[in-house]
């Protein structure tokens, strides 16, 4: 299991440069909205190129950090039931979760839109919108989107079997289940809590 929980490891280093370089598509997003905003209120000028640009960075934010989000468990649970499961059962579930649903479904969507890309990329397809952006940048979004979610997935389903196998802690169990929110609402409920306990 030593090798496998090294690479589960090295690809949990790659989905979090990628959660963090979406972090900076963000503020990108932000910022180019805001400038052509201003621009086009100011001087009566906008640029199509500029409207496409965000929504290809909105795109990538959503596709690129998909992996980053199931390494840091912020995907959609079902908490009344998961939290009703014993720790075993709840890592069976993702196993076969991710066996015989996440990864067809990766490969079907990457099998659906490489063909897109291709066509994109070969014709040279352009936007129909006036000073518009090439299309084929945006097409790769999906199966390279799709590509880092599955990759991720092997990580998550190294790590299930690792905690079956009685190798490492359970990965979605305690603290490692809770979503970033749910940790900042309980340290938020703890400073409420104290402050308080203070003014009594």
């Amino acid at each position: 299991m030593t090798p496998l929980l090294s690479l589960s490891r090295v690809i949990d280093s790659i989905s979090t440069l990628l959660g963090k370089v979406t972090m900076w598509m963000i503020l990108a997003t932000t910022l180019i909205s805001a400038g052509n905003a201003i621009v086009r209120k100011a001087f009566d000028m906008s640029s199509n190129g500029l409207l496409e640009i965000q929504w290809y960075l909105f795109a990538a934010v959503f596709m690129l950090g998909a992996g980053y989000g199931f390494l840091k468990n912020s995907h959609v649970r079902i908490d009344f039931i998961s939290s009703r499961l014993s720790d075993r059962t709840r890592n069976w579930v993702d196993v076969l979760g991710i066996v015989f649903v996440l990864f067809p479904f990766c490969i079907l969507m990457i099998r659906l839109s490489w063909p897109f890309f291709m066509n994109a990329y070969t014709n040279g397809e352009m936007s129909q919108n006036a000073g518009g952006l090439i299309r084929w940048p945006v097409y790769l979004l999906v199966p390279v989107g799709f590509a880092f979610l599955m990759l991720q997935g092997v990580s998550e389903l190294i790590k299930r079997i690792a905690f079956l196998r009685g190798v490492i802690e359970d990965p979605i169990g305690g603290e490692a289940a809770k979503s970033d929110d749910q940790k900042h609402l309980e340290e938020l409920e703890r400073i409420a809590a104290a402050r308080l306990a203070g003014e009594k």
